[in-house]
C-alpha cells in the first residue's frame, strides 16, 4: 500500500505534476478545506476500475432519497488508453476516513490540489 501524495497545482505558470502507478491498494488524504482533482488515467490494453472508498463511510442521507449507503466506495471505471477525473469535494461522501484507492492495479493517479 502506498500513499498517494498531493500536487500543489495553486501556483502560476508550469508545474511538475508526476503520476503514481496504482497498486491493488493505496492511499490519498482528503483535504475538505482544498479543491482536489483526482485524475485516473489508465495506460493498460484493458479497461480498469478503481474505488475511492473512505474507511469511515457508512450512510449519508439524500435530500429527497433519505439514507443510501456509500460503505462500498465509489467505483470509477477507466476504458483502456483513457482517463476519468473528479472534484474529491463533490463525492466527500465516499471520502472520509482513511480513503483508499483499491482494484485499480496499472492505473496512473495524480491528486491536485487546486
Amino acid at each position: 500500500m502506498a500513499a498517494i501524495a498531493s500536487i500543489d497545482a495553486s501556483g502560476q505558470g508550469a508545474f511538475t505534476s508526476t503520476a503514481s502507478t496504482l497498486t491493488a491498494d493505496d492511499t490519498i488524504t482528503f483535504t475538505p478545506t482544498r479543491k482536489q482533482l483526482l485524475v485516473l488515467s489508465n495506460p493498460t490494453g484493458g479497461a480498469l476500475t478503481a474505488t475511492l472508498d473512505g474507511a469511515a463511510g457508512t450512510t449519508v442521507n439524500a435530500p429527497g432519497i433519505g439514507p443510501v449507503s456509500v460503505a462500498g466506495g465509489l467505483a470509477i471505471a477507466v476504458p483502456a488508453g483513457d482517463s476519468k477525473s473528479v472534484i474529491l469535494g463533490t463525492v466527500s461522501a465516499y471520502c472520509q476516513g482513511v480513503v483508499h484507492l483499491t482494484g485499480g492495479a496499472g492505473i496512473k493517479a495524480q491528486l491536485f490540489d487546486l
